[in-house]
């Protein structure tokens, strides 16, 4: 069985954009020229490709022909720079990386800086918490993710890249405020904490560690933000637990104090990416490994 790769490229389109319509202007048709492609591809294959919601999503089988489309564009793409071709505006592909999102806010961005200096192909990031990047990479949303997974996904080739060490910190008079009889049970229950979304579960492993199975209700900030996190810390909102390289600055001047000794925690993270043999892929992994080791990122001995 052949497939034709226009009909690739327009499932590919919509999952990425998640309408037709702006897969439709990507890809310079019009949006029934998109969904007559999808139909005639579900058609050939027998089965559906495409949840027809807002954002349109790919099935289980959808995700697989959503990595062969990638996949082909980016092969393409190298082809045509080793053929010198790549200036073709038909031919520019940028990769598509997930990276959580204290990651993007220390270490990351030199990879991007020496991904640039290296390569003229660009990066689309989609930020995510790290124990959720990973999911990108099976749907087939990203060809790269910093991840806290160190077990493969399916097809993808894994590289460690050492842990993000997170501190529990407050300031030294939200501490004397809520803490000065000590980090316990009753004193977590009532001191505000501040929370990224709710996917993240950091303080929440922090706190079990004290409470053990007592239920924790305490007031929350919400705050989708790393450099928000540790202002709002700074200006004595709440508690939260903030990567070191963000307020190491902070604890050496004695503007934010650990909630008590030992008030870590390590976070391996993994570069995953397809086990495509991409050019521009090899000169990403590449970026991401030097940066990683030079960004702060704790080794193991």
């Amino acid at each position: 069985m052949r497939i034709d790769h226009g009909h690739l490229r327009a499932l590919a389109a919509v999952v990425r954009e998640g309408t037709f319509e702006r897969a439709a202007a990507v890809l310079h048709v019009t949006p029934s020229a998109v969904s007559q492609r999808i139909k005639t591809l579900e058609e050939r294959m027998g089965r559906l490709l495409v949840q027809r919601t807002v954002p349109a999503v790919a099935t289980a089988d959808g995700q697989v022909l959503v990595q062969l489309a990638e996949q082909t564009a980016l092969l393409e793409h190298d082809a045509l720079g080793r053929l010198g071709l790549d200036g073709d505006a038909a031919a520019q592909v940028s990769l598509t990386v997930a990276v959580n999102h204290d990651s993007l806010e220390t270490w990351f961005m030199e990879a991007a800086r020496q991904f640039a200096s290296r390569s003229r192909t660009t990066l689309e990031l989609q930020s995510e918490d790290q124990d959720h990047t990973a999911a990108l990479l099976r749907n087939g949303t990203v060809l790269g993710a910093v991840t806290a997974m160190g077990d493969p996904v399916q097809g993808c080739r894994v590289h460690a890249l050492g842990s993000m060490r997170y501190v529990a910190t407050c300031t030294p008079a939200f501490h004397e405020k809520y803490f000065s009889s000590g980090v316990s049970a009753r004193t977590l229950a009532r001191a505000p904490v501040l929370v990224f979304n709710r996917k993240d579960a950091m303080q929440a492993r922090f706190a079990r560690k004290v409470m053990g199975d007592e239920p924790w209700q305490p007031p929350v900030w919400w705050l989708p933000s790393s450099r928000a996190f540790v202002q709002a810390t700074l200006d004595g909102l709440g508690w939260t637990m903030n990567p070191l390289p963000l307020v190491q600055q902070a604890l050496q001047a004695g503007d934010l104090v650990p909630l008590r000794p030992r008030a870590t925690e390590d976070v391996p993270l993994y570069w995953q990416h397809w086990g495509v043999n991409s050019e521009a892929l090899k000169t990403l992994t590449d970026s991401v490994l030097a940066a990683a080791k030079a960004g702060g990122l704790i080794r193991r001995r």
